[in-house]
C-alpha cells in the first residue's frame, strides 16, 4: 500500500523541479571608464587641433564629428547595456513562468480529491481480505464446537507447540542414539565387523523398537479413549499388541546377542528356534540387561508418542487448524493496521514536504520579482552615469577646443548633452502579485493540512472497521 497517492506523488515531484539554481546578481552594468576613452580618442589633442583651426565655426548648431563620435560611443554602451537587461529580464520571466503556481494549485486540488479515495480503497481491500480470513476462522471454530459436542469433550485440546514439541523430538532422537550405542556395545562381540558391525545391527533394532512404539502409540493405542466401543476395542488390542511386540522384539535381541557370540552363520534361525523353545531362557546377565534397556526405551517412546498429540484421536488436528486460522487472522490484521498507519505517515510526510516546497517557491518568486526591480533601477542609474560620462568627455574636448580658438566657440558648447533614456518595462501580464500569491499559498497549505487531518480520521476509522470484526465474535480472538 506504500505506492498509493499517485497524484500527491506527482505534485511532490513537480515541486522538486524548482529553479534551485537561481542566484541574484546585479553585477551587469559596468561604469564607463572616462579616462580610458579620453586617452583612446585623444580628446584634448583633437580639441586643441580643431580649436586652432576655429572648428567647428561659431555659427555651428550641430555637434561636430568628434562630438558625434563621443555620443555614439556612449549610445553604443547604452544599447549594449539595454541588450543585457533584456536578456536578463527574459531569463527572469522564464524562471517566474517555471514556478507555475497555477499548475501546482490545480495538482493540490486533484491530490486532495484523490487521496481520501485512495486511502478508502486500501481500507476496503484490507476488509475484503480480513473477511475471508474471518470466515475461515469461523469455520474452524464451528468445526471445533461440533467435534467437542459430538465426542462429549468439555476440555481444551492438549497440543504441543514451541519448546515442548522440540523437546519431545529431541528426546526421541536421544533415545534412538543412546539405545543404538548401548546395544551396539553389547552386540559388538558377536559381529564379524566388531563395534561398527554391532552399531549397524543395533541401529536397525533401535529403529524398529522405537519406531513401532511411536506408530502404535500415535495411530492405534490412543483409540482406547474414543467414545466408539469398536475403536476402544481397537485401541485396547493395539496396547496389548504393543506389549507383546516390545517383549518379543527385545527378547529376540537378547537371544541374538547370546547366539551371535557363538555362531558365525545361521544366528537368525537359531534365535527363532530358541524363542519358540524357551523365550526366557537367557543365560547371560548382560543379555537380560540388554532386554531391560530395550524394553525401557520402548516404553518411554510409547509414552512420548501417546502425548505427542491429544489423547483423544482427531482432537489435536481440529485444535491445530483452529490455532492456525486464528494466527493467520490476527497476524494479517496486525499487518493491515500497520500498513494503514504506514500509508498515513507516508501521506503526512509528503504533505509536509509539499507545504515546505510551496513556501520555498513563494520565497523564490519574491526574490525573482525583487531582483527584476533592482535590475530596472540599476539600468536607470547606469543611463544617468552614461549621461554624466558623455558630458565629461564632451567637456574635455570642448575645453581644449575653446582654449586653442581665436574666435568664439559655438553656442551649443555650453549646452550639456541630454541622453535619451530607454524605459524598459517588465511585462507583468499573467504574473501573480505578492499578495494574491501569499493568499493562495496559505489557502493551499490549509487545504493540505485539512487533508492530513482527514486522512488521520480515515485511518482511525479503517482500524476501527478491522477491529469491528472481532466485536462480532468477541470470543474468537485474543484482545
Amino acid at each position: 500500500m506504500g505506492s498509493k497517492f499517485e497524484k500527491l506523488n506527482r505534485l511532490r515531484e513537480s515541486l522538486r523541479e524548482s529553479n534551485h539554481d537561481f542566484r541574484a546578481s546585479t553585477q551587469l552594468f559596468s561604469s564607463l571608464d572616462v579616462a580610458k576613452i579620453d586617452r583612446d580618442m585623444n580628446l584634448a589633442g583633437r580639441g586643441k587641433e580643431r580649436g586652432e583651426a576655429n572648428q567647428p565655426p561659431k555659427s555651428a548648431k550641430n555637434l561636430d564629428d568628434v562630438e558625434h563620435a563621443i555620443v555614439e560611443r556612449v549610445e553604443d554602451e547604452k544599447k549594449a547595456a539595454h541588450h543585457t537587461l533584456e536578456d536578463n529580464l527574459q531569463l527572469l520571466g522564464g524562471r517566474l513562468a517555471g514556478l507555475d503556481f497555477e499548475e501546482q494549485f490545480g495538482l493540490i486540488r486533484q491530490a486532495n480529491a484523490a487521496s481520501v479515495s485512495d486511502f478508502k480503497a486500501s481500507v476496503a481491500g484490507g476488509l475484503d481480505e480480513l473477511h475471508g480470513l474471518r470466515r475461515a476462522l469461523d469455520e474452524a471454530e464451528k468445526e471445533q464446537a461440533w467435534f467437542k459436542e459430538k465426542h462429549g469433550l468439555v476440555r481444551a485440546a492438549r497440543v504441543q507447540h514451541g519448546a515442548a514439541h522440540v523437546f519431545r523430538v529431541v528426546l526421541l532422537f536421544f533415545l534412538f542414539l543412546v539405545e543404538t550405542v548401548t546395544n551396539g556395545s553389547f552386540l559388538a562381540k558377536g559381529s564379524e565387523q566388531g563395534m561398527f558391525g554391532g552399531l549397524i545391527e543395533a541401529a536397525s533394532f533401535s529403529f524398529v523398537n522405537i519406531g513401532a512404539a511411536l506408530l502404535l502409540a500415535i495411530f492405534c493405542a490412543r483409540l482406547v479413549t474414543h467414545r466408539s466401543m469398536f475403536l476402544k476395542l481397537v485401541g485396547a488390542v493395539s496396547i496389548a499388541a504393543y506389549i507383546v511386540l516390545a517383549l518379543v522384539l527385545n527378547l529376540a535381541l537378547a537371544h541374538y546377542r547370546e547366539i551371535s557370540g557363538t555362531l558365525v552363520d545361521g544366528a537368525g534361525r537359531e534365535v527363532v528356534r530358541s524363542m519358540l523353545a524357551n523365550p526366557v531362557g537367557l543365560t547371560d546377565v548382560e543379555s537380560w540387561l540388554l532386554f531391560a534397556i530395550g524394553l525401557m526405551f520402548s516404553t518411554i517412546a510409547f509414552i512420548d508418542g501417546w502425548f505427542v498429540l491429544d489423547p483423544y484421536p482427531g482432537f489435536a488436528g481440529v485444535q491445530n487448524r483452529l490455532v492456525a486460522r486464528r494466527e493467520d487472522y490476527i497476524d494479517r490484521k496486525k499487518e493491515l493496521i500497520q500498513d494503514l498507519q504506514d500509508v498515513r505517515d507516508e501521506h503526512n510526510e509528503e504533505v509536509e514536504e509539499i507545504v515546505k516546497r510551496l513556501g520555498s517557491r513563494r520565497r523564490e518568486h519574491r526574490a525573482i520579482v525583487e531582483h527584476r526591480g533592482r535590475l530596472l533601477a540599476l539600468f536607470a542609474q547606469h543611463q544617468d552615469q552614461l549621461e554624466r560620462a558623455c558630458n565629461q568627455l564632451l567637456a574635455k574636448y570642448r575645453e581644449a577646443n575653446i582654449q586653442a580658438r581665436t574666435e568664439p566657440a559655438p553656442k551649443h558648447f555650453g549646452t550639456p548633452y541630454k541622453l535619451e533614456r530607454i524605459k524598459p518595462l517588465a511585462s507583468g501580464e499573467g504574473e501573480w502579485s505578492e499578495g494574491d500569491l501569499g493568499t493562495s499559498i496559505r489557502d493551499a497549505q490549509e487545504e493540505l493540512n485539512a487533508q492530513v487531518r482527514l486522512i488521520g480520521q480515515e485511518c482511525e476509522r479503517g482500524i476501527e472497521q478491522y477491529r469491528d470484526l472481532d466485536k462480532l465474535h468477541p470470543d474468537s480472538v485474543d484482545g
